[in-house]
């Protein structure tokens, strides 16, 4: 008996550690901006590195880019790459900045499952940053997309 509990024991473990359960991840894929976690932590705010550099999540409703209307573009807030045009911005009322498209080339993806199911997580295509999450629930009438992003992995520089 002891025997057996021991082999479901090391079959549980190795088959909750398996590359199935195990998440993609582009930390270790070279980026064209790549910086010293020192020199990450020195440059953005500590929110900013908490979602950029370290996967968090930012409180909903807590980024005054949710409400962001003016003409202009969203920049990766690490190193200032273009990623989304307040064109494609709309009121998801999931309390994040949501996009139905990218601007292409600029967006990296990945896997997530530190929630236990998978979900498409979004990076800047450029040094990396985790921006957040893009869903299939989005606008019928464009793409059908709801790129979910937190407003603290974002820059916006209004059209002049």
């Amino acid at each position: 008996m002891k025997k057996i509990i021991i082999l479901l024991t090391i079959t549980l473990f190795f088959s909750c550690n398996s590359s199935a359960q195990k998440r993609e991840s582009n930390t270790q894929n070279v980026f064209p901006v790549s910086k010293t976690e020192a020199e990450w932590k020195k440059e953005l705010s500590s929110e900013a590195y908490y979602v950029l550099r370290q996967e968090g999540t930012e409180r909903p409703f807590s980024s005054e880019l949710n409400n962001e209307k003016r003409e202009g573009t969203f920049h990766c807030a690490a190193c200032e790459t273009p990623l989304f045009k307040s064109e494609h911005k709309f009121d998801s009322g999931t309390g994040w900045p949501s996009f139905d498209r990218e601007i292409e080339g600029n967006v990296a993806y990945g896997s997530d499952t530190k929630l236990g199911y998978s979900r498409d997580e979004e990076h800047c295509a450029t040094c990396g940053g985790h921006l957040g999450h893009v869903f299939n629930d989005g606008p019928r009438k464009t793409t059908g997309k709801r790129h979910c992003i937190n407003g603290v992995a974002l820059k916006f520089v209004p059209t002049k």
